[in-house]
C-alpha cells in the first residue's frame, strides 16, 4: 500500500462498523475521525456506496446524508465507466462463477465494480472486510478484482493503523 493514495471505503466497511463493533453510541470518534480524515483528503466513497446505504434506515443513514455526504464522489465520468466496462468484460470471462453470479455482479446499480473502477482512476485504496478468498464462489469478492486490476486493497484495521487514526 502507497503512502499518500486516499482510502475508497466500501459499504461493508461503514454498514458492519455502524452495526456492530463501532456503533455510534460506542465509538463515536471512530466516526469523528472518519470525518476528519476525508476533511483532509485522505479518505472518501463513491455514490454507489451511498446509494446502497441509503436503502437502510438508520442512524449510518442519516450520518452519510448529513456528516459524510461531501465525500461521496462520482462514478459517472467517461475514464471510470470505461474501466467499469473493462471490469465487467473480465467478470464475465471468469470460471468457478455461476452465471447469477455473474449478473448480480454485472447490475448496474451493484456497487463493488464502480469502487474498483474508481479507485484504478483516482489511485485509491479500497478498503474493504471482503477477503482474497478465491474459494469464494457466491460473489466475485473485491479483493479478488482488486488484485486482477493492481489495485491495492486493505481492511478497516489496517487503514487505521496506516491513516495513524487512534480510537479514545
Amino acid at each position: 500500500m502507497n503512502s499518500g493514495q486516499p482510502f475508497l471505503l466500501d459499504s461493508n466497511v461503514l454498514m458492519t462498523a455502524a452495526r456492530q463493533y463501532y456503533a455510534f453510541d460506542i465509538a463515536p470518534g471512530f466516526w469523528s475521525a472518519l470525518d476528519r480524515k476525508a476533511g483532509d483528503g485522505d479518505l472518501r466513497s463513491i455514490d454507489r456506496v451511498h446509494a446502497e446505504i441509503n436503502r437502510g434506515n438508520d442512524e449510518l443513514v442519516s450520518w452519510v446524508n448529513h456528516t459524510f455526504a461531501h465525500y461521496f464522489f462520482e462514478t459517472g465520468t467517461p475514464e471510470v465507466l470505461q474501466k467499469y466496462i473493462e471490469i465487467i468484460t473480465w467478470s464475465q470471462e471468469q470460471n468457478g462463477y455461476t452465471s447469477a453470479v455473474k449478473q448480480d455482479f454485472a447490475r448496474y446499480e451493484h456497487a463493488d465494480p464502480w469502487l474498483v473502477a474508481y479507485a484504478l482512476i483516482n489511485r485509491c485504496v479500497v478498503v474493504t472486510l471482503e477477503s482474497a478468498n478465491p474459494a469464494t464462489k457466491k460473489k466475485i469478492p473485491i479483493p479478488i478484482i482488486c488484485d486482477a486490476f493492481g489495485v491495492p486493497w486493505t481492511n478497516t484495521f489496517e487503514m487505521l493503523r496506516h491513516a495513524r487514526i487512534q480510537l479514545g
